[in-house]
């Protein structure tokens, strides 16, 4: 279906995205399930295709793209069945380093910028703790001024990159009050900084997560990243970008899915004829697709939105809620259809599955999106 805000020009990155996935990814990547994450010399490609900087400016290697393109590589990085693969790309590109760009000095951009951009640097973003998730305000990791340096205490969880990066943008308290934190660059190798164990996952496989500690790390005072005190508010601003880069995600989930199975009931035999011939079983995927159809436009509303300035947290809620639901929704019933193959480890669909699980739960979890949404009627 033809989409209004697309140019010829997103379709042409669509199309670069799908042939570095085919070339690059799609036959290596179940071996990346097997071994826990992403090697770097793959984003590194990436980088050198340009494709790790899109939103940022070109004095550091960025393509200066708006936030509908960046949608569109989203959604085309998602016509992947890896999941694992497409999240550690995304907490780079989307989740992770837009904490630099937008709240970081030029002396700090012009650091780490071109590294992030070109994939020497690989980054990841320290927010969630074992007591506290969605519930940002809730972390316990702090950060004190000591003269010229900061010194932080605390332990991050499921870190999306934790073993893999190499710069850390990590949230911690710096005052008495319940928003009062700040946001630091920290580097791999600081003393007192250690990955405390790579998690076990039931999906997202090939994406390393882990626990980080912070034993007394002491980084100079100009590792603040943007005003001390304000990085709540620094989070919630970047939740926008990271939601509707998940939303992508879901919804191309949806549509892979619905592909597979349609393919899949039209040729299956069964009480003497294809299960496409089953009523239940068309109406079903015809409403999946409906739902998935709208979701898609509602997310493309959204980008565009951002693109003209708008404040638009109440959408992006509803669409992190929506899609984490819906993706649920579609692959439960797509697995499904697909019978005893659909819970047989290394098949797409049960892949796609597994993965699915988590898009209700991180980036913020469906009823924190709901409830993001009621505050603001």
């Amino acid at each position: 279906m033809d989409n209004i805000y697309l140019t010829p020009e997103h379709e042409l990155l669509r199309e670069q995205v799908a042939r570095f996935i085919a070339r690059e990814v799609e036959p290596y990547a179940a071996a990346w399930e097997e071994q826990g994450f992403v090697p770097r010399e793959v984003l590194k490609k990436m980088g050198d295709a340009g494709l790790l900087g899109l939103a940022y400016d070109a004095e550091h290697g960025g393509g200066e793209a708006d936030a509908l393109t960046n949608l569109v590589f989203a959604e085309a990085l998602s016509q992947s069945t890896f999941g694992g693969f497409i999240i550690t790309v995304l907490v780079h590109t989307d989740m992770a380093s837009p904490h630099l760009f937008h709240a970081g000095t030029d002396a700090q951009k012009a650091r780490y910028l071109p590294g992030v951009t070109s994939g020497e640097l690989i980054t990841a973003v320290g927010i969630s703790e074992p007591g506290a998730g969605s519930d940002v305000a809730g972390m316990r990791t702090n950060a004190k001024r000591d003269g010229d340096e900061w010194v932080i205490n605390g332990t991050k969880m499921f870190i999306t990159n934790g073993v893999l990066a190499n710069l850390y943008f990590v949230a911690a308290k710096t005052g008495p009050g319940r928003h009062d934190m700040s946001m630091f660059i920290v580097e791999k190798g600081t003393p007192g900084f250690s990955v405390g164990r790579a998690l076990k996952k039931t999906g997202w496989l090939s994406s390393d997560t882990a626990e980080l500690i912070f034993d007394n790390v002491r980084i100079p005072a100009e590792n603040i990243l943007g005003e001390e005190g304000k990085g709540f508010y620094s989070v919630m601003k970047n939740f926008q970008t990271e939601r509707i880069a998940l939303g992508a995600m879901a919804v191309s989930h949806c549509n892979q899915a619905l592909l597979m199975t349609l393919d899949h009931v039209r040729q299956r035999q069964a009480f003497g004829g294809t299960l496409w011939d089953k009523q239940v079983i068309r109406q079903r995927i015809a409403m999946l697709d409906a739902k998935t159809r709208a979701a898609r436009q509602f997310m493309y509303h959204c980008a565009w939105a951002v693109t003209q300035g708008k404040d638009i947290v109440q959408e992006v809620s509803m669409l992190k809620a929506l899609t984490g639901e819906l993706v649920n929704e579609v692959l439960t019933t797509c697995q499904q259809f697909h019978g005893g193959m659909g819970f047989i480890r290394e098949t797409a669909i049960e892949r796609l599955w597994r993965d699915a699980r988590v898009l209700g739960i991180g980036g913020g979890a469906t009823e924190v999106m709901l409830d993001e949404v009621a505050k603001r009627y």
